[in-house]
């Protein structure tokens, strides 16, 4: 890559690589990363804690956030996949 300096004198430099790789479509590190803070997640014992104030919360004036975030997740879905819409 060639930039121009403040002198008008052109310099070449070659573009800084990303200390991260693409690994594309179906991120393996990142599923990975995912699925070992579930699993810590888990095994720390809060998941019954987190249940209750989940369900307190929507007995707030918080549901209508919750409601308006579930709603705006389902339709990105609906649109990926058509399948998804449909109940079971």
């Amino acid at each position: 890559m060639i930039e121009a300096m403040e002198g008008g004198v052109a310099e070449n430099r070659k573009p800084q690589r990303s200390t991260q790789r693409n690994e594309g479509e179906g991120n393996r590190t990142a599923a990975r990363q995912y699925n070992e803070a579930q699993r810590r997640f888990v095994q720390s014992g809060k998941v019954e804690e987190k249940a209750h104030e989940a369900e307190h919360a929507l007995k707030t004036p918080e549901k209508r956030v919750l409601e308006r975030a579930e709603a705006v997740g389902k339709s990105h879905k609906r649109a990926e996949d058509p399948d998804i819409a449909r109940k079971p």
